[in-house]
């Protein structure tokens, strides 16, 4: 059963040195730069566990090529789902879904994407939920689609076994930020394996948390 209060959770965005604004900074520089690095006229994001969407809504909002992002945010919490649908008023290609993120079900109609956004999501599901995301990713991307990720580096540290199960999966690794002063590391990795039609119909994940 989930019981933290992950409404309560998003108020450390608010402050600015607090790691998770620290990591929110991070998340966005690469979104960012993964807008100006493709320039296509239309391009897809599938948000897993969104939250209230500051990561992305945030980038967009500062973009005047937002338009040409059809993004799909997937969050539970009816209070985080309200507060991101506030914020991505005036960006038509935004939906915020109210769903479980773990059920592939929710993912049709907006995969295979051009951008997975996993912030939050491994460090709050089993070690072994982890791995059945990672393996589960090549159905929802695009080919050469981009998965940028975000996990604690708290002991034990399974960040160097996410890196090598992408790398499994067909995954190259662009970039891999770890500050020394906080726990976060954030992960971007490019697809460069065969994108799989979306058959799955197990949940991958539960969150933990």
């Amino acid at each position: 059963m989930i019981t933290k209060d992950w409404h309560a959770w998003h108020r450390p965005y608010a402050e600015p040195g607090s790691p998770l604004a620290r990591r929110l900074r991070v998340v966005q520089g690469h979104l960012a730069r993964w807008l100006d690095e493709r320039p296509e006229p239309a391009l897809s994001v599938v948000s897993m566990c969104a939250g209230q969407g500051h990561d992305l809504l945030g980038v967009l909002a500062e973009r005047a090529d937002a338009a040409r992002v059809r993004a799909t945010l997937i969050e539970f919490d009816e209070r985080n789902v309200a507060a991101a649908r506030e914020h991505a008023a005036g960006l038509p290609g935004v939906t915020v879904v109210r769903g479980d993120a773990g059920d592939p079900a929710v993912y049709r109609g907006a995969v295979p994407a051009d951008l997975v956004l996993m912030a939050g999501v491994l460090g709050n599901i089993s070690d072994t939920d982890v791995r059945a995301t990672v393996a589960m990713l090549p159905q929802l991307c695009a080919a050469g689609a981009t998965v940028i990720w975000t996990r604690t580096r708290r002991v034990p540290d399974l960040t160097p076994s996410i890196r090598d199960w992408l790398a499994d999966e067909g995954f190259r690794e662009q970039a891999f930020t770890a500050p020394d002063d906080v726990l976060f590391a954030v992960g971007v990795h490019r697809f460069t394996g065969r994108p799989r039609e979306l058959t799955a119909t197990d949940r991958f994940f539960r969150f933990a948390a």
